[in-house]
């Protein structure tokens, strides 16, 4: 069994014991997260499909961990101006575990 849901504007295709890194979530107060945006799920023998999204269907997750990803640097250069600028970056995420599909 399989779900397909959408949180932080991407989507993942999830199944129950998943543990996944997605775009940071509010904490919340009893450890459980519910994704009700939930596309497609499909349980072996039969799939249903959202327009855009399935009406009463979630997916309980249990909030593991807050973090932050890897430094990126950006650098924007120009040349011949003695233009020069570096910054990094590093993306805040929300580590789960999938629960339930329901």
């Amino acid at each position: 069994m399989f779900a397909i849901v959408e949180t932080g504007g991407k989507q993942y295709k999830i199944t129950e014991g998943d543990v996944l890194k997605v775009e940071k979530l509010p904490k919340p107060e009893n450890g459980k997260i519910i994704f009700d945006k939930v596309l497609l799920i499909n349980d072996g023998q039969k799939t249903q499909i959202g327009a855009p999204y399935l009406e009463g269907a979630t997916v309980t997750v249990d909030f593991m961990e807050e973090g932050r990803g890897k430094k990126i640097t950006v650098i924007h250069y120009k040349a011949k101006v003695r233009y020069r600028k570096v910054y990094g970056h590093r993306q805040p995420f929300t580590k789960v575990k999938v629960g339930k599909v329901a």
